[in-house]
């Protein structure tokens, strides 16, 4: 892989010491091998030496977002009249009989589309909660879509299997007999996740939610990630309707059912947790248990305002999510970095949380979430090289005093160019590994056939 530099930029570090500079990062076979600031360059620096040189002058580098919840065959459902003012039960129940029309190329073109917006909006990782498998649909529709657009992967393996007639909320249509969840999620492991370093793809596992699958199956589910040595995902504690299904059905709050069936643990992250008493954040911090901040989706549902300065004062593991695109109904991940800042001080004062503090959980906060805290999420050598490049020469961030902060404070930013292990993924403002209006053209033509 040929070498590549890039020079002049301030670069913010996401290291322990929240290290700020103007300088150049050099990127050898996939890795970050030097990061040198400007006062220390030597007379040969190292942009004279590599095979290819980004200029960055008037750019911030950051880490790669990292996008921790997401449902990609949401994007061709999004501003869908009936749903647009509902609440998560009832949002749900419009919806899921247009996703059970759903077929594989609506869930292969759903994916490229909102894994391009989220690498134009700064994001090299996304992990993505597929719990729908109609017609034929399998994971891998989605796994094809992002090595297309050329970003890192967490697809989840995820399920129903309680409908309607057995107490649950989703259609009967849209579950899976048990066994048959268990066998494919061996299946998808067994053939798609990478645990080497530096991996593309990596496979978890994620039955939908306490009121959409049934008790044996999360413990059964639990049991096979430990066995696999994959990570475990689901939601959690969305809304006070989801925490009265868990008071009324299980007797007990989200957190102590799922310390019950073994969902606890660095292995373990929950999508949400806007309803997490100071009990579960404890339980949380204690067996580093990680959650996935969801800021937009949670104020278009009404669901409340996630307690995130509490879980990060205890020390629980962070990371944002766009959450699916029917429910945000963007995929854009600094904005939500920009949502989380701005609702942490509307619930708890204007010092809350910094724009520093935000843009760390949006990079460094989301890799831990994942897994990868020690391959990704700072800019360091030895870590893996995946970088945003941000412009904020332009009107986006006229007149602001401080560019690293600008990116949360200001904007709306798109990225400028975007490094995944090492390779462009986006160069000035566009894709260069698909044609995007052809994507998208595909994706209306899929729209037009669920609407009818």
């Amino acid at each position: 892989m040929p070498s590549l530099v890039v020079s002049n930029a301030t670069i913010a570090t996401m290291d322990d010491e929240g290290r700020e500079f103007v300088g150049d990062v050099r990127i050898d076979d996939g890795v970050i091998t030097t990061v040198t600031p400007a006062s220390a360059r030597e007379s040969g620096s190292d942009a004279d030496a590599a095979d290819e040189v980004i200029d960055a002058n008037g750019c911030v580098v950051t880490p790669g977002l990292v996008n921790t919840h997401h449902h990609l065959y949401q994007v061709l459902t999004r501003a869908v009249p009936a749903g647009q003012d509902a609440l998560l039960f009832g949002w749900l129940k419009t919806l899921y009989p247009i996703w059970a029309r759903m077929e594989p190329d609506d869930m292969f073109v759903s994916a490229q589309i909102g894994l391009a917006e989220l690498a134009l909006s700064g994001c090299t990782m996304s992990s993505d909660h597929l719990y729908i498998f109609p017609n034929g649909v399998r994971l891998e529709d989605t796994i094809e879509a992002a090595r297309t657009v050329g970003i890192r992967f967490h697809p989840t393996r995820g399920a129903m299997s309680v409908g309607e007639s057995a107490g649950g909320l989703p259609p009967d249509s849209l579950v899976e007999a048990e066994p048959a969840i268990l066998k494919d999620m061996i299946r998808v492991v067994d053939t798609f996740h990478d645990p080497a370093p530096g991996a593309m793809v990596r496979v978890g596992l994620a039955p939908c939610s306490p009121f959409s699958v049934s008790t044996g199956l999360m413990r059964d589910a639990a049991a096979l990630a430990r066995d696999k040595g994959v990570m475990l995902h689901t939601h959690l504690a969305e809304n006070d309707e989801d925490v009265a299904y868990s008071l009324s059905e299980f007797g007990c709050r989200p957190g102590q059912y799922a310390e019950d069936l073994g969902w606890t643990g660095e292995h373990v992250w929950h999508a949400h947790c806007v309803k997490l008493d100071a009990g579960e954040i404890d339980l949380f911090a204690r067996t580093r248990t990680g959650v996935a901040h969801c800021p937009c989706s949670n104020c278009r549902l009404g669901s409340g305002i996630a307690p995130v300065r509490a879980m990060r004062d205890a020390g629980v593991r962070v990371g944002l999510g766009v959450d699916g695109s029917a429910s945000n109904d963007s995929g854009h991940l600094l904005s939500e970095a920009r949502q989380a800042m701005l609702l942490q001080r509307v619930r708890n004062g204007a010092d809350a949380m910094s724009a520093r503090e935000a843009l760390r959980i949006a990079t460094r906060g989301g890799a831990e979430v994942l897994g990868r805290g020690a391959e990704l999420g700072v800019i360091a050598p030895g870590r893996r090289a995946d970088l945003a490049i941000w412009d904020v020469s332009g009107l986006a961030a006229a007149g602001a005093w401080d560019p690293v902060a600008a990116l949360v404070l200001c904007g709306p930013f798109s990225v400028r160019d975007l490094i995944v292990e090492g390779r462009r993924v986006v160069a000035g403002g566009r894709l260069t590994g698909m044609d995007l209006h052809r994507v998208l053209d595909h994706g209306r033509r899929r729209v037009a056939r669920l609407l009818t």
